[in-house]
């Protein structure tokens, strides 16, 4: 069984026991989560619930695992012959939340 569920403005495939990578969430390693923006549902044979905009009734509960932060990211802009350079760097900060139970 599988979901289809957004979350802070993206779109995630995820099931039961998978590990997403998301936006920095502000809450603690260990805090439960619960994700009500399910767009689709897909059971082990059965039909497939899709929603408009949402399915009714159908709960993602998760628990926020850890948080990091991404590789560097350099930002250079340049004008040639005009003596124009700017260098910047960029790191995203993430969280890992852990998928648990799907209640279609």
């Amino acid at each position: 069984m599988y979901v289809l569920v957004e979350f802070m403005g993206k779109q995630y495939r995820t099931e039961k026991g998978a590990l997403l990578k998301v936006d920095k969430i502000d809450a603690e390693p260990g805090t439960a989560i619960k994700i009500d923006t399910v767009l689709l549902v897909s059971g082990d044979g059965a039909a497939i619930k899709v929603g408009s905009p949402y399915v009714q009734g159908a709960k993602v509960s998760a628990t926020v695992e850890s948080h990091g932060k991404d590789g560097k990211i350099i930002v250079f802009k340049y004008k040639p012959k005009k003596d124009y350079r700017r260098k910047q760097g960029h790191r995203q900060q993430y969280s890992i939340i852990k998928i648990g139970d799907i209640s279609a």
